[in-house]
């Protein structure tokens, strides 16, 4: 995405996947009933293209608003969470729209007709991206309202070409590793994007660890169930038991027992629970209990990173386990297989240690809290980041519904520990 015509094409594909995800929604359905964990997917599309207006169009050329009537509406840092499904707050969807296509086009054009410099790229990109992070929002919304699938996701519900699943360990040596993108790396840098909190790079003294080839599967995580792990407090830290307590859980998020059989709701179905598919949609906390209940620990934010790369102080550094290019065919992102791929699949995007699915499928809880790098400095975009720091706990690696085009190894997200509803799941560490 570094010239003109592969901008455009990210731009297009990104405003096509906006457009699919709020126009595949009847009348009812965009009327979603208040979540904390979702918005409104007009206020969704409506805050995406104020996005662009604020940080390009009005950045860089001093375009007026569309409508400064609105402009606090669409603004998140302005508007309150709760405050979005008030009636008759924010245009309807016809508007919305227009609003939606004016600015895209407003910015097309200016990529057609105006220099490349690498300041306005950056500018491009990080808009791009963060239209990337809402589509995601819009996918798992989907899942937690019980609506279809992305009309774009694959039709495959089913665990197909199972291999054996190996649980063994991989064994990551100790040694000198470098975590985050690279200092040397300019501000504006086109090659290299990256977000504020992954800079500036630095080395780790890294003991040796051994982490597990594959994320937990659901086999794994029943045998947890069954064993009454849910009911057993010692298996609970103290802020565990009260997550667990105040929510009742006893099984993840979307998981239901009938007969004796344990279901799984995939956005609008009801399918059995499918033991060689990775474990989903569980908390910090479960993920921890489960730990404790294995023996297991979950690896620290580092150790995750240094397995997934394998960047050594003097190697080349790569961004994926496999070099340095994004590569699909390796990965279960872009709503493709939505998490419905065994944990042994795609060995092709085995990191250099032999660790299965780093990228992709599900995000994974690390034990490390979200704070900044030594040496950090905000972006143009002021709370990418700032506003979780020192209570999120980071989670690795992007999911099946987060954009191929957004996902770096060294790409850190954050989640307090309670997010359920996110696709997110774990895999463990020895002792």
């Amino acid at each position: 995405m570094n010239n003109k015509q592969s901008l455009l094409a990210s731009l297009e594909q990104s405003r096509e996947r906006v457009l699919e995800l709020l126009n595949s929604l009847d009348a009812q359905q965009a009327k979603v009933p208040y979540l904390p964990g979702i918005n409104p997917p007009i206020w969704e599309v409506g805050h995406a293209a104020f996005f662009f207006e604020r940080f390009i169009l009005q950045n860089l050329d001093k375009t007026p608003s569309y409508n400064p009537a609105l402009d606090d509406i669409w603004d998140s840092f302005e508007l309150a969470h709760e405050d979005r499904w008030q009636e008759g707050l924010f245009p309807d969807k016809p508007d919305t729209l227009r609003y939606f296509d004016d600015t895209f086009n407003k910015v097309k054009q200016r990529i057609e007709t105006k220099a490349l410099t690498d300041s306005d790229l950056y500018l491009y990109k990080y808009a791009i991206f963060h239209l990337n992070m809402h589509i995601e929002s819009m996918v798992w919304a989907r899942q937690s309202l019980g609506y279809a699938p992305p009309p774009y996701a694959s039709n495959n519900t089913g665990a197909e070409n199972t291999r054996s699943i190996d649980h063994n360990d991989v064994e990551v040596p100790a040694g000198r590793y470098r975590i985050g993108m690279p200092p040397e790396s300019a501000h504006y840098a086109t090659e290299d994007f990256c977000f504020d909190n992954e800079k500036p790079g630095f080395v780790v003294e890294m003991e040796a660890f051994k982490i597990s080839k594959n994320l937990v599967s659901n086999a794994q995580y029943l045998a947890f169930i069954q064993s009454g792990g849910y009911e057993e407090d010692q298996h609970w830290s103290m802020a565990g038991l009260k997550w667990r307590d105040s929510h009742g859980a006893r099984h993840p998020l979307f998981w239901k027992k009938e007969n004796g059989i344990w279901l799984e709701r995939h956005f609008d179905q009801w399918l059995p629970v499918q033991a060689e598919l990775p474990v989903k949609h569980v908390s910090y906390w479960e993920a921890q209990a489960y730990c404790k209940f294995a023996g297991r620990r979950l690896p620290s934010e580092f150790e995750w990173e240094v397995a997934a790369l394998g960047n050594r102080e003097q190697g080349e550094f790569n961004k994926f386990p496999w070099g340095n290019t994004m590569e699909t065919h390796r990965v279960d992102m872009d709503s493709t297989h939505m998490a419905r791929l065994p944990v042994s699949a795609l060995p092709e995007g085995d990191s250099p240690f032999g660790c299965r699915q780093m990228i992709g499928t599900v995000w994974e809880w690390t034990d490390s809290l979200f704070f900044p790098y030594n040496g950090f400095t905000m972006d143009m975009y002021p709370f990418m980041s700032t506003l979780q720091f020192g209570d999120h706990k980071v989670v690795r690696g992007g999911s099946c519904a987060t954009s191929s085009i957004l996902i770096r190894g060294t790409y850190r997200q954050a989640y307090t520990p309670d997010r359920n509803d996110v696709f997110v799941g774990f895999r463990t560490c020895a002792q």
